[in-house]
């Protein structure tokens, strides 16, 4: 199964930060913001990973992230001309995904949870049989959101954006699974009013299918959107106290990919090594003694 990281967009709401740097490429507490969905998609078991980006911010993210070898994980690049849209991700990333099933997350949102991992097997075992699947967080104020309706089995039955009257207080968040064929679905979705390829509209092409499934991120689960400065603060102190409280990192590529059997005892070494002045970098030392 393939993976896409959509990175690109101007971060606007966050200027004058976003003039400078790439919103991916900012910390939220002690890692960049990439690293969150970066270990979401490596937590599915997905190692081939197509990193979208700007033009201008690319080679920051080359320059952090380069060919993904130190996470185990084989990463590519494609710029985005504009942003069009998150469906326009499959039609850029057609030649990367080929004929497997693709997960895409936003390069912005943060997912965290017990059970999480459980999750995104079941979505991607969903996806390698055919089926979608979204992920719904319930929220206050569903109206800014693009809302699924379930039914009791967890079928999505009606996904609408940003509805005067939802029919759900379910956000779908920016983490999706599709079967093989994707990007050829998606080249059917037309621009909306507003001029891009709404995922809205991929997702409804499958919901007609009847082949679009739901899971929900229930109590335990936190879900962020990192486009706001409140935003990001909320996440950067929730991460800082879970770390804090239960002396580990949270999102952390090398564990994942050393846990995993991605990377060996000398990979993980060398990183501990490079980063050994700070918490992170102890941390990896402490991983890898533990392994001993």
């Amino acid at each position: 199964m393939k993976g896409i990281i959509l990175a690109g967009g101007s971060g606007t709401r966050l200027y004058p930060i976003t003039e400078g740097i790439s919103k991916q490429l900012m910390p939220i507490y002690d890692k960049p913001m990439i690293f969150y969905p970066l270990t979401t998609l490596m937590l599915a078991g997905i190692r081939d990973i197509l990193v979208i980006t700007t033009e201008t911010d690319q080679p920051g993210f080359k320059k952090l992230l380069g060919d993904g070898s130190k996470f185990g994980v084989n990463l590519e690049y494609i710029i985005q001309p504009s942003p069009d849209g998150l469906a326009q991700a499959f039609i850029l990333g057609e030649d990367f995904i080929g004929d497997e099933a693709c997960a895409m997350v936003l390069g912005d949102n943060i997912f965290y949870g017990n059970g999480l991992t459980k999750l995104l097997v079941s979505a991607r075992e969903n996806a390698e049989a055919g089926f979608a699947t979204n992920f719904g967080f319930r929220v206050h104020d569903p109206e800014r959101f693009g809302i699924m309706e379930l039914d009791s089995e967890n079928n999505i039955v009606s996904v609408e954006e940003k509805p005067a009257q939802p029919k759900s207080d379910f956000a779908v968040t920016g983490l999706y699974f599709y079967p093989a064929g994707v990007a050829e679905k998606a080249k059917q979705v037309r621009p909306s009013d507003r001029g891009e390829l709404e995922i809205t509209s991929l997702n409804d092409i499958y919901l007609q299918e009847g082949k679009l499934k739901g899971e929900l991120l229930g109590s335990g689960f936190s879900w962020f959107d990192t486009g706001t400065f409140d935003s990001e603060m909320d996440a950067a102190v929730m991460i800082r106290a879970i770390e804090t409280n239960q002396s580990r990192v949270v999102a952390c590529p090398e564990q994942i990919a050393f846990e995993r059997g991605w990377i060996s005892c000398e990979q993980l070494a060398e990183r501990a090594e490079l980063l050994k002045k700070n918490s992170y970098g102890a941390f990896l030392k402490k991983t890898l003694e533990a392994a001993k």
